[in-house]
């Protein structure tokens, strides 16, 4: 049953109406907000929240939020994968008190920058690391590793894909030819002459850009998650290993929000065997943090063509990156919060998610699909799960995005802004997903029924 356009206009006007009488404190604050911050948040894409302006929160813990107006809410963005540990998680909380009192950043290591590297090439199969505050560093720092030990200028990413702010990934294919992608904004060189870019899933395609032999790393997500969840079809993960390796070309792999498919995200699940990994976001359970890591060959390759005297110059790393506080926070996530006892009981949830979306889809003969990733769910305004980027960008409708995003949130509940994904944490309760469940019937019948 389509969903009929004035219904769906008439419809998204009432829940604005509702959105500003409902939160006038966060009206108040973003219009003084103006007057010192660019757009009136303290970050950009923050004015993208669905209600014309955002909320304002006041606390956070576990699976939900409470807002300035006194709303509490169920939190399924979770920070975009920032918060995947659930707020303020007390493990996270006390070492990080603990920490502050010992001290913030030294630049000097401490105990817990052992046993945050011991955890990450256990979980990653990886036996070398380094910590940054971002995977936006981490990738970016990655990118330089791979010229330097290839000696080749170019990149390559899956179109459509998300990897942080890093300048070679801003970009898309049009016609068939390498483009910057819209909203790039001044790009310090065009991404024609640093990146290659192919679909997800498309072999030839990746076989062809890796022939010229100019590539010195292709930069992936394990399953694409930024413009829905993109899985890899049977067999394309090992031909992109195997043509990667013929083409003497570095892979990366990005688990940065692919970390919702287990402990060792889906490289770990599925035994996937890079060059180097990039992850951040949840790893500190929501204190800037992340790291990358890499085989033992890439390790020695670099110590070997590396400068001790040269290390600070090089390009790689920050003041920051390492600090102390950083590090207590990641030794605690990972040993006690995204542990597997966690994931055992978030993924369950997230297929009860799923479940209970595809009901109403079902109920109303909706053209949509939903899927999985760990403890990862997302609903897609297309019929068939897409087989890579362009496919899924077809389809995206910010009407309706933005309807079902401010329908949910007017009934307390926090969808991911860009996209409809739903991230499960720990704390999250069958009786939150429920909920959602119920919301969500509630939003799509507004539109379908009247």
């Amino acid at each position: 049953m389509p969903v009929d356009p004035a219904r769906l206009k008439a419809a998204l006007r009432r829940e604005e109406q509702r959105f500003d009488a409902a939160h006038p404190r966060s009206r108040e604050l973003f219009e003084r907000a103006k007057r010192s911050l660019l757009g009136g948040v303290p970050m950009n894409w923050m004015v993208r929240y669905a209600g014309g302006f955002p909320l304002f929160v006041r606390e956070a813990s576990g699976a939900h939020f409470t807002d300035v107006d006194g709303h509490r809410y169920l939190d399924l963005c979770l920070g975009d994968t920032g918060a995947m540990t659930g707020h303020a998680p007390a493990a996270v909380v006390e070492a990080v008190a603990t920490q502050a009192r010992r001290g913030f950043t030294l630049m000097l290591p401490t105990e817990d920058a052992v046993r945050v590297g011991d955890e990450l090439a256990r979980r990653f199969g990886l036996p070398v690391w380094q910590t940054t505050l971002t995977a936006t560093d981490a990738n970016r720092f990655a990118i330089r590793l791979a010229r330097h030990l290839t000696k080749r200028p170019k990149i390559l990413v899956f179109n459509w894909c998300y990897h942080g702010t890093v300048d070679e990934t801003f970009a898309t294919l049009r016609g068939g030819a390498v483009r910057i992608r819209s909203g790039n904004l001044g790009p310090p060189v065009d991404p024609v002459a640093t990146t290659r870019v192919v679909e997800f899933n498309d072999v030839p395609a990746l076989e062809e850009a890796l022939a010229s032999s100019d590539v010195a790393g292709v930069l992936a997500e394990p399953v694409m998650t930024n413009i829905g969840i993109v899985h890899p079809e049977a067999g394309f993960h090992a031909a992109l290993r195997e043509l990667t390796r013929r083409a003497g070309t570095l892979l990366i792999l990005d688990e940065t929000h692919t970390i919702s498919a287990g402990p060792g995200g889906y490289t770990g699940a599925h035994r996937l065997e890079p060059d180097l990994l990039t992850i951040g976001k949840p790893i500190a359970g929501g204190v800037p943090a992340a790291a990358y890591g890499m085989t033992a060959d890439v390790a020695g390759r670099i110590s070997r063509s590396a400068s001790v005297a040269e290390a600070d110059t090089g390009g790689i790393g920050g003041t920051l990156a390492g600090n102390a506080l950083s590090l207590a926070a990641m030794r605690a996530t990972l040993e006690s919060v995204l542990t597997e006892a966690a994931y055992a009981r978030s993924i369950p949830l997230a297929r009860r998610f799923a479940e209970g979306v595809e009901k109403t889809i079902a109920e109303f003969r909706l053209p949509w699909h939903v899927a999985l990733l760990g403890c990862r769910a997302e609903y897609w305004f297309r019929e068939r799960p897409p087989r890579n980027g362009s496919e899924a960008a077809a389809s995206i409708d910010p009407e309706l995005d933005r309807y079902m995003h401010l329908a949910a949130l007017n009934r307390g509940i926090l969808m991911t802004p860009f996209h409809n994904m739903a991230l499960i944490c720990p704390a999250t309760t069958e009786a939150d997903v429920d909920r959602h469940t119920q919301v969500f019937r509630e939003s799509v019948a507004g539109i379908v029924e009247g």
